[in-house]
């Protein structure tokens, strides 16, 4: 098996690995041992790019993964990101895009990860409270101050990021905006309206949460929700409902199935493949229960979709675009 390719992540000089493995059960759902034999087998493969939250089961992901950080694999062998800016507390002060809120929210999680560095510091979400110039300018202190070595956004819109980007390159010695974390996948392509053609140009690398289509793309829920699988439980199947309740999206799976029949791969395979490759993606964030679930997703590595199936994919998947996305795109040239 060849080992994990590594790409840009944006227009900056970090490398990561094009597949990241993401933790948000780590500590839940996902045990410690688990967890280890996660990454050991993340490791292996050459993965680099380990992503987590404050938020991730109350903290606990971020104490597991320092911990494994300590006594697994050496932390300078891996990349991590994490994010801030939710819920932390009951008090006023303990959530959103403050800058109180945040240096506090990113000194803790250097506690939690026992480290004294984040590689990458992501913003999980616009605060429209917060004048987000104060925001860039608490990225800025993190940056500057060697506790954050890059910093990035999370589920930006289209706006949110040019202005927040435009900003940071307005002055000299701002830290730059590096990365956005989108939902992404065959079954959510909404992104491609206005929000990757924005961040290509920005120099922004897309990094996809839920390139899986929240497990749908599997297709495991094709004949119905497994007894032990999230869209059986209360919790989590309203999340995955708009996923399994459409026709649109049921052709995509039945695509999925076809293509990955035909290549004699796993559903799962083509999905993070097809992502993968798409114009301005980095590395999709694969999560898993167990280390049988996430070699299924490194298997992806080794898959290149040939044309045809790409583009049948493509079609079946297509988004409804609107004005003005849609208006024809003409360069300087065809002003003459």
């Amino acid at each position: 098996m060849r080992p994990v390719k590594q790409r840009s992540l944006g227009r900056s000089g970090l490398v990561v690995s094009r597949l990241a493995l993401g933790t948000m059960t780590w500590g839940g759902d996902t045990d410690e041992d688990d967890a280890a034999a996660q990454l050991i087998a993340f490791r292996e493969a050459g993965g680099t790019l380990i992503d987590t939250a404050d938020v991730y089961v109350m903290g606990e992901s971020e104490s597991v993964l320092g911990r494994l950080l300590s006594d697994v694999v050496p932390r300078d062998e891996v990349l991590v990101a994490t994010k801030a800016v939710s819920p932390t507390g009951r008090q006023p002060m303990s959530r959103g895009g403050s800058r109180g809120h945040l240096l506090a929210a990113l000194d803790a999680s250097l506690k939690r990860l026992r480290t004294d560095w984040i590689d990458l510091w992501q913003l999980h979400s616009f605060d429209p409270l917060t004048p987000w110039e104060e925001t860039m300018a608490a990225l800025d202190t993190a940056v500057s101050s060697g506790r954050v070595r890059y910093a990035g956004v999370s589920n930006f819109g289209g706006w949110q990021t040019g202005a927040c980007a435009a900003w940071q390159r307005a002055v000299p010695g701002r830290a730059p905006i590096v990365s956005n974390q989108l939902e992404y996948s065959l079954l959510q392509r909404d992104i491609e309206r206005e929000i990757v053609d924005g961040c290509r140009e920005l120099g922004i690398g897309i990094l996809p949460w839920s390139p899986l289509g929240r497990g749908v793309l599997t297709g495991k829920y094709r004949n119905g929700a497994p007894a032990d699988s999230r869209g059986a439980s209360e919790r989590f199947a309203p999340w995955l409902a708009p996923y399994l309740e459409s026709d649109r999206a049921r052709a995509v799976v039945d695509a999925v199935l076809t293509a990955a029949d035909g290549l004699g791969v796993s559903p799962v395979a083509v999905a993070l493949a097809w992502v993968r490759d798409r114009p301005g993606v980095v590395a999709p964030i694969v999560g898993a229960r167990t280390a049988a679930q996430l070699q299924a997703s490194l298997a992806a590595e080794q898959v290149e979709l040939p044309d045809a199936i790409r583009e049948a994919l493509d079609d079946v998947s297509a988004p409804v675009v609107g004005y003005p996305e849609n208006l024809p795109r003409r360069s300087m040239a065809d002003l003459d």
